[in-house]
């Protein structure tokens, strides 16, 4: 009988092997079941030894059971007979389990065999064994984009065949469909888990991200319609948890800012290299100097943004964020740039040729970043500029404005050395020359957008007007008599209206100017009676309220006439009379320096002279 049966198997005569199985398997247990209720547990163990070889059968079987599992997807589309024989054997061995353990009075040995939990485990099995315990792949690039197509389409097309034949194979207790695609989803979970151990670039995160969160989902996928609506994985979870998700975003992030910062550095180095070309920079259709660097930089933190839009809207804010940081960032390397190419132009003036035009242009391009900026959001809503960019950018611009300012000062350091002097008084073209160079660079900053032509034109006239008052506090004259102090009246108002036409031609609002100061102050020199000083001084430095002591002592000596008591009561009358900076007043005196006054020679242990 063992024999026969064993040849049935061999032969793969399932139904009938099985049959002969049963039969054998119901004597052995009846036997069995009357010793055990006679109490005669010690001639069990003669008809165990009798019905030995059944247990070589129930493996025989159950090995080619589990075989025909494992080659299910292709039996069901091939032979699907031996899979639907497979089937009904352990149907019959879950029913004959299902009896035993009801009625628990005796249990044979084997019992429960378990077949059918056994199914569902040999399938979970084969499916991730299939997939999802290949050698390792390549986790970058073109390797991991082939290996998740290849589980894309392995996917939908064994679940179109789990849902259009498997089905029609095994009773619907079985919840095949739902208990295969929750394998998958299962294993790849764990499988992009494994994945994203490994150190992954920016490319094959994204990658991952769009899968799981996108592809996976769509109708390339499980929301194919060949399977819906009978597969549905939404009540299985997500493929990757949000906190898997916001790990991979903030890894994808750390990618790309590197990838950026790599970027930005290269673009600074070329924009600088530029520099030194024997040519002046390029120019708008309105003839303002302006670089490719504004236009490369926004295209770049745009192109990271809109591509992580395409994932998720955290991820998106994400990458706003590093990218504003490091626009920042950037920034202040520009700046870094910017002083050490002053600095190597301060060696050599010649070097870069076109030192300010470059300048202008960076001005230029702040302007196009500053307004450009505000887009890289692109929810209309939430486009406000964080306070700490804005801050970076008015940095920008100013160490620029500084660097052209520190130009012009050089340019008018040697005519500002030349006054206040007799020369002067007599009738110099000192201030004509001053005003040839800055005309020339007004012409200069007249290359760069209005807002900074304005702010450049301003601060050069507060530079100018500094630099003229600083010339006549140096202690440098002092007017001998009344006709001395007549001409010096005469010159300061001759410079003072030359300078400020001047300016007022370029566009600068008299109001605007702070050469006023040299108009005010021509008249504390013009004053006839020193007694009265005190009184015209006090309207001074109310107008002028960061006016020191000191600076009103040099221009004092400057008259030449004023005795110690007059000098006494104007330094008292302000002592009395301290001034507060009103808000929004622009300092013009507090920038200038007086020179200390020469001590007395001393002579050891004697007297001061």
């Amino acid at each position: 009988m063992f024999s026969h049966t064993l040849q049935l198997l061999h032969g793969q005569h399932l139904l009938e092997a099985h049959a002969e199985l049963m039969m054998m398997e119901h004597l052995r247990d009846d036997i069995l079941s009357q010793l055990h209720l006679r109490g005669l547990s010690s001639a069990q163990t003669t008809v165990l030894s009798y019905f030995g070889g059944l247990q070589e059968l129930n493996e025989s079987l159950a090995k080619q059971l589990w075989d025909i599992v494992g080659n299910s997807l292709r039996l069901v589309r091939e032979d699907p007979v031996l899979f639907v024989t497979a089937v009904r054997i352990i149907e019959r061995e879950e029913k004959i389990d299902d009896t035993l353990l009801l009625e628990a009075t005796f249990l044979p040995p084997g019992r429960p065999k378990g077949w059918k939990q056994k199914f569902y485990q040999v399938l979970r099995e084969t499916i991730t064994g299939a997939h999802f315990h290949a050698p390792r792949m390549d986790a970058e690039g073109p390797g991991l984009a082939r290996h998740l197509a290849t589980l894309q389409k392995d996917i939908v097309s064994e679940l179109r065949v789990v849902k259009d034949l498997m089905v029609q194979c095994v009773p619907s207790h079985y919840n095949i469909l739902s208990i295969c695609t929750a394998t998958y989803h299962q294993a790849l979970t764990s499988h992009l888990q494994d994945i994203l151990r490994e150190d992954l670039d920016k490319q094959a995160l994204f990658l991952l991200l769009e899968w799981a969160l996108r592809v996976y989902h769509s109708s390339a996928m499980m929301g194919h319609p060949d399977l819906l609506p009978e597969v549905d994985v939404s009540a299985l979870g997500p493929l990757m948890s949000p906190e898997l998700v916001d790990q991979t975003e903030r890894k994808y992030v750390v990618k790309v800012k590197a990838s950026v910062l790599e970027w930005m550095q290269r673009t600074l180095e070329v924009e600088f290299k530029e520099w030194f070309r024997e040519e002046e920079p390029e120019t708008d259709h309105q003839g303002f100097f302006q670089s490719a660097l504004p236009v490369i930089v926004m295209q770049m933190l745009n192109e990271n943004i809109r591509v992580a839009s395409l994932i998720t809207d955290s991820l998106q804010q994400k990458v706003y964020n590093m990218a504003l940081e490091e626009l920042e960032a950037f920034l202040g390397r520009l700046r870094e740039a910017l002083v050490q190419c002053g600095k190597e132009h301060q060696k050599d003036r010649a070097v870069p040729k076109y030192y300010v035009a470059y300048l202008l242009a960076m001005l230029n391009n702040n302007l196009a970043l500053s307004s450009s900026v505000s887009s890289l959001h692109p929810d209309t809503a939430r486009r406000e500029v964080p306070a700490s960019l804005r801050a970076a950018l008015d940095r920008t611009q100013k160490k620029a404005c500084q660097l052209l300012l520190e130009e012009l000062l050089l340019d008018l350091q040697p005519l500002c050395l030349q006054l206040p002097s007799r020369k002067w008084l007599s009738g110099s073209h000192l201030v004509g020359s001053m005003c040839e160079v800055i005309d020339k660079y007004a012409k200069d900053f007249s290359r760069v957008r209005k807002p900074v032509f304005t702010l450049l034109l301003t601060e050069s006239e507060l530079l100018v007007a500094s630099q003229y008052l600083r010339a006549l506090m140096q202690k440098k004259m002092v007017c001998k008599n009344e006709e001395e102090r007549g001409q010096l009246c005469d010159r300061l108002l001759q410079d003072a209206t030359q300078l400020r036409d001047l300016f007022c031609g370029l566009g600068l609002d008299q109001s605007q100017q702070s050469l006023e100061a040299v108009f005010a102050l021509r008249e504390l020199i013009c004053l006839k009676d020193p007694a009265l000083l005190s009184l015209e001084v006090l309207g001074f430095i109310t107008k002028y309220p960061d006016v020191s002591d000191e600076h009103i002592s040099t221009l004092l000596d400057l008259r030449g006439d004023v005795s110690k008591e007059v000098r006494h009561i104007v330094l008292e009358m302000m002592a009395q009379h301290p001034q507060v900076l009103p808000e929004g007043y622009r300092p013009i005196f507090s920038t200038i320096l007086v020179p200390a006054p020469e001590l007395p020679f001393c002579l050891r242990k004697g007297k001061c002279a």
